[in-house]
Formats: structure tokens, sequence, C-alpha cells
């Protein structure tokens, strides 16, 4: 595949043949101490293997399946702490936004806004989040080919702002779950933009569990090997420390302990496809 259009994101250089880069970090704010204490181990398992590092976590997620399921702390709380954790380990922070009125608050703390998949065709949301000025990431709705996601990265670039990030996270299969055309990865390359491959949501049930989603964590490693093999610019994993307690995604998280070697496969991969490049 042809080298993505290359621009930085802090410290991490994303697309055009750079290094492969990891976008992770819990799916929701469970507390200050908690997302603080898994930032500090995504970063000193990079740092250690040289992996550049996107820390994420979502003040508030207002698409969870049941009414009564943790959201987060909210906007004003979460994202201090999101801006407390920026300041203190140096790396970038991404977050989702799910309306408009948060988009501006969400830029003054983080360095990549993130449009969800539910979202993806919001054109309100997409020209907010590109007039913003920070980096964007688009997720491919459940629901789209990859070549409809041309439309929604339109949407971002007719802001001026293309430091565009275009992630692929599984298309709907029948009731409650997900495949991963792996097709899907050369086509979104085909829109100029880094892609990023969003693992652990692809091994999601959605709703698969009743009041919440399901999952398959034992296929994260096979997928994010093939993704990193098909050459995915970016792998993106929710890890939380202990997943069976985790307050939202626990059951398609990645264990924390199981991260350096995951990493130390997937770099050796990915150096390996850049050379065939």
């Amino acid at each position: 595949m042809p080298p993505s259009r290359e621009f930085s994101i802090g410290s991490v250089r994303a697309g055009g043949g750079q290094p492969f880069f990891l976008v992770a970090g819990p799916c929701v704010i469970e507390s200050e101490s908690h997302a603080t204490m898994l930032a500090e181990r995504l970063c000193a398992v990079t740092r250690e293997l040289g992996v550049p590092l996107i820390f994420k976590a979502s003040y508030d997620k207002a698409n969870r399946t049941s009414l009564y399921s943790y959201r987060g702390p909210g906007l004003v709380k979460g994202l201090e702490i999101l801006r407390r954790i920026r300041e203190r380990f140096g790396a970038p922070v991404l977050t989702d936004v799910h309306e408009v009125a948060h988009v501006g608050p969400a830029a003054e703390v983080c360095d990549v806004l993130q449009v969800p998949a539910f979202l993806c065709r919001q054109t309100d949301l997409l020209l907010a989040v590109g007039k913003a000025g920070r980096a964007v990431n688009l997720k491919k709705g459940q629901f789209l080919s990859p070549m409809e996601m041309a439309h929604a990265v339109e949407k971002v670039a007719s802001t001026g702002n293309e430091r565009i990030l275009v992630t692929e996270r599984g298309t709907s299969f029948g009731y409650q779950n997900l495949v991963v055309d792996m097709r899907s990865f050369p086509m979104l390359r085909q829109l100029g933009y880094p892609v990023v491959f969003d693992v652990t949501h692809s091994v999601q049930l959605p709703g698969g569990a009743g009041a919440a989603s399901g999952g398959q964590p034992e296929f994260i490693e096979p997928l994010a090997r093939a993704g990193v093999a098909v050459g995915a610019d970016g792998v993106f994993l929710e890890v939380h420390d202990n997943p069976s307690a985790a307050l939202s995604d626990g059951t398609n998280a990645l264990p924390l302990d199981r991260l350096s070697a995951l990493l130390k496969k997937l770099m050796a991969l990915a150096q390996l496809v850049r050379q065939w490049s």
C-alpha cells in the first residue's frame, strides 16, 4: 500500500511509513487514581519498547447499551483528569466527543478528538471537530463500507484540517456480532490518511450480554497481528488491569499484563511489513 499522509500528534508521528503507534487506555475514566495508574503503566511499557503512545480514555460514554450503565465522571471532571494525565506523563491524549457543545472544551485539553462510530455521519459534529484545530480520529461506522468513509473524511477535511485518522472497528454481521474484512485496510488507505485498527472493539459482541456488550478477547491477538500485517498505521486497544471488574467494555479489553508481549510481536510484524511497502 502507498504511504498515507504523515503528520504529528504531539510527540507521535502518524502515517507516511512511520513506525506503528499505539492508542491505548481504559474505555472510560473510572476514577482519577485508576486512570493515572493505567497511564503510568502504559507509558512505562511503551517507552521501554519504543512504541509511540496516544493515551485514550472517555469522560462520558453516551452510547452505553443500558440507561443504568456507568458513563463516566462527566465533561468537567473528566477533562480535568485528562489534563493532569497529559501534563504529568507528556503523552498525547485522545477522548471521544458525542455532541457539538463538548468539542470546544475537549479541544482545550486533548490532542485527538474522536468521533464515535455511531456518529460518523453527523455533519455538524464532524465539522465542529475539524474546526477545533486538533487531530481527528474518525471511527468507521459498523454499518458502513470502507469507501463510504470518504464522505466523513471529506466533511472534516473541508474545514482545512487534514490531521485525520480513520479507524476500522468491525462491521455488523447479523445480530450481536462483528467481523473485520481485511480488505478494509487498503481500501481505507486509498482515502490518503493513516489507518488505525481498533482491535478490542472489533471483538465486541454488541448487546451480547443483555444490558451490556459481550466480547471475545481471545481473538485480540490474532486480529491485531492480522491488522498490522495488512498495513495498519496504528493499533487501538482498550487496556485494563482487571477487565472482569471494568466499569465499561471489560469483556473485550486486553489485560494490562499481556500488553508488552503483544506489542513485541506487533513491532516485529510492522517492521517487516514496512520493508515491503
